[in-house]
């Protein structure tokens, strides 16, 4: 049983698929939550799962089934975006994340560049 089959389970078929044990073990709560939190008639239910962790698997996996309508629901799931800048600020003065972001916002075009070629060693990029 993956992801996907128990969105589609909560999202459009309405089937209970948590049947045995096992299946309740593969059921990750705080993912099902994420994925229902990019849709706004969805998002509250997910904030209410969140608040009310300490509950059964299987207990929060039929509030959804019970309370969500049905309806297709698709979204892509967002990640943090890599910014190459940020690596190399970080890399050149050994920063964490925050530190680098700051950072990147005081410093010029020219002094990212001058930062590019001194770290360069040449070679091809894969």
């Amino acid at each position: 049983m993956n992801l996907s089959e128990i969105l589609n389970s909560i999202n459009y078929s309405k089937k209970d698929i948590l049947t045995d044990p096992q299946q309740e073990k593969e059921y990750v709560p705080f993912v099902v939550n994420r994925c229902l939190s990019y849709f706004p008639d969805t998002i509250l239910h997910a904030n209410e799962m969140n608040r009310l962790n300490s509950l059964d698997k299987k207990v929060q996996y039929e509030y959804y089934l019970k309370s969500i309508r049905s309806r297709k629901r698709f979204s892509k799931w967002l990640k943090k975006e890599s910014d190459d800048d940020i690596d190399i600020i970080k890399k050149y003065y050994g920063y964490s994340d925050k530190r680098a972001r700051e950072a990147l916002r005081i410093l010029t075009k020219e002094e990212i560049k001058s930062i590019k070629k001194e770290l360069d060693i040449g070679g091809s990029r894969k």
